[in-house]
């Protein structure tokens, strides 16, 4: 990842596609509900659930979007754009649950195998697969930067290869009337969109948990802060993303012996350093004399366990 490539919420950029995309997967799921109903098909109702939750999400996507775009006030002094983070929390949290239910009714169609029209599967996942293709399309380019987006833009995928699997269900239990084929594939389902959430919140929950941000090692940052002439330790830091593409860092900074005097340009170049190596435009740092240090600092947090100490 370059870590000068920064990537903002846009103001404008891709709100009716997120709509068109809601519109359609609502539409598709009342159809697939009905024809899975009349069917008697599991996997159907399955693949109905799962366009239902894509639905959901992009509605939480779009909410979140729009909320992310309010200006930092007193009430939230780093703004709102951490709720994107929060609609992708809820988004795989959902997918996660649906993906469980499905495997227990799959159990249940197992142990009773259920009769099953396949014509009606083929044709409603046929149109269900079309409607899929059209919703990823219209949340791609969205889905690069943006973990709200990408969390929508994952059921969708998922749902392209669950109407996939239906379709094959459907052509199997006509050619050969295989009943077990629907709970195995809607079995296929639950276990994608299962794995596919378990990918997806880990590195959700890493930011909620104000986590330090995978793809910039720690140990790299504050040995380039050392690095800076005049600096001669670093300590209680914390480093954090503030959103999925915004990185901070919060430290002591300890000036050599006889360089005060040079404090604010050796701070200015180790801001300097950070963006332009790191990316981490936020940066709060406390500079302390090498005379009168903290006592007993540690490199990482800060006095104690569990002590924030966030200058």
């Amino acid at each position: 990842m370059d870590h000068k490539d920064h990537h903002h919420v846009d103001p404008d950029a891709g709100d009716r596609r997120v709509l068109a995309a809601i519109a359609v997967n609502m539409g598709l799921t009342v159809a697939q509900i009905v024809g899975g109903i009349v069917a008697g098909s599991l996997s159907l109702i399955a693949d109905a659930l799962h366009n239902f939750s894509d639905a959901i999400s992009l509605f939480i996507a779009f909410g979140a979007r729009k909320i992310a775009r309010r200006p930092m006030d007193a009430q939230m002094t780093f703004g709102y754009g951490r709720v994107e983070v929060v609609a992708a929390l809820i988004n795989y949290t959902v997918l996660i649950v649906i993906g469980l239910y499905l495997l227990y009714e799959a159990a249940l169609r197992f142990a009773d195998p259920q009769p099953v029209s396949g014509w009606i599967i083929v044709i409603i996942a046929g149109v269900a697969l079309l409607v899929d293709v059209v919703t990823a399309m219209l949340t791609y380019a969205m889905s690069k930067s943006s973990v709200n987006i990408r969390a929508a833009f994952l059921h969708n995928v998922a749902d392209a290869l669950g109407s996939i699997a239906v379709i094959v269900a459907g052509t199997l239990i006509l050619l050969y009337d295989w009943l077990l084929v629907d709970p195995i594939v809607t079995v296929m389902i639950a276990g994608y969109i299962l794995w596919q959430s378990f990918r997806g919140i880990g590195p959700v929950i890493r930011i909620l948990m104000l986590g330090s941000p995978p793809d910039i090692a720690t140990g790299s940052v504050l040995d380039a802060v050392r690095a800076i002439d005049g600096v001669t330790g670093i300590h209680h830091a914390h480093f954090w993303q503030m959103e999925e593409h915004r990185a901070a860092l919060d430290a002591h900074v300890v000036i050599a012996e006889g360089r005060w005097s040079d404090a604010d340009d050796i701070k200015s170049r180790i801001k300097s350093a950070l963006s332009d190596r790191f990316g981490i435009e936020h940066s709060t740092l406390e500079l302390e004399c090498a005379r009168h240090t903290c006592g007993e600092p540690t490199e990482l947090g800060g006095r104690g366990h569990g002590d924030p100490d966030m200058h």
